[in-house]
């Protein structure tokens, strides 16, 4: 039998479908949820688990210990805490100062110096993708709708742009349209970010055309990323804002995104007729 696996879960769907592939695996799991954080339906049905505060780090890594869990998973994102008024146990005062000094640089290099630390504690970390190996994105259409020539020449834009916003640890996601860059990306979320893009959708663009649905939605890895956490992930709401947004499609890097509930992204798509597509980062195709 493999290790027990520690789940460390944030926000939304994708913690509580790591758990259910354990328990379809028969894998022992422990679970951390984070107080205002972490959806309680992830933990129901008598799973055995435990409700701490983000910054008790200590307090976590002596639960996981006592559970003898051996592997981790991170999954799920959480909120930057607010390094004024975190009251950390006795670990994570140890830690913080790694933490604000990375926090500076962007949110990677912060979970880079989280990693770090449970890998000192003699932890191995997993990618989600090692645990439910359909979440991530393949090479190819997903659905029935391809890109066309077009779409193909702002993808390969929008993997551009993400990657040089990457390198500044600032986003990983752009709209581009007709080779134009209509969004990006920062601390508010992919779906905030394409409720701002709602204003395209009826606006006149490129020679005055508005026929029809224009621009791609592309997600892509930081460079450098430590890609065991926090990779770019889609799922069924950003297919709804990418429709709201008169898109086109969506187009993440084949093996540097998750697609959360694959099944329900490529049904909502075709219904919606928008594509969705993994690509090779760099080249777009």
């Amino acid at each position: 039998m493999p290790p027990k696996i520690g789940i460390l879960a944030g926000r939304g769907e994708l913690p509580r479908r790591i758990v259910e592939a354990c328990q379809a695996a028969g894998r022992e799991t422990f679970i951390i949820a984070f107080n205002g954080e972490t959806d309680p339906a992830t933990v129901v049905g008598g799973m055995a688990h435990a409700w701490v505060d983000l910054p008790a780090v200590g307090h976590t890594i002596r639960l996981l210990k006592a559970a003898e869990v051996q592997d981790l998973v991170l999954i799920g994102p959480v909120g930057r805490p607010d390094f004024s008024t975190v009251r950390p146990d006795w670990h994570g005062v140890k830690l913080l100062p790694k933490v604000i000094r990375a926090a500076r640089q962007g949110d990677d290099a912060m979970m880079k110096v989280v990693v770090k630390d449970l890998e000192q504690q003699g932890f191995t970390v997993l990618a989600a993708e090692a645990v439910l190996s359909d979440l991530g994105a393949p090479v190819g259409s997903l659905g029935a709708h391809e890109p066309d020539a077009g779409d193909r020449a702002d993808i390969q834009r929008g993997m551009a742009v993400v990657a040089q916003l990457g390198a500044m640890d600032i986003g990983q996601a752009v709209v581009v349209r007709d080779g134009y860059v209509l969004a990006v990306e920062a601390a508010e979320g992919t779906d905030a970010m394409l409720q701002r893009c709602c204003q395209f959708h009826t606006t006149e663009f490129s020679g005055g055309s508005t026929a029809g649905r224009a621009g791609v939605l592309v997600k892509r890895a930081k460079p450098g990323q430590e890609r065991r956490v926090d990779l770019p992930t889609i799922g069924v709401p950003t297919v709804q804002g990418a429709v709201a947004g008169g898109l086109k499609g969506i187009a993440v890097e084949a093996g540097g995104a998750l697609i959360a509930d694959r099944e329900a992204v490529v049904e909502a798509a075709d219904a919606a007729g928008i594509f969705v597509c993994g690509v090779v980062a760099g080249d777009g195709s």
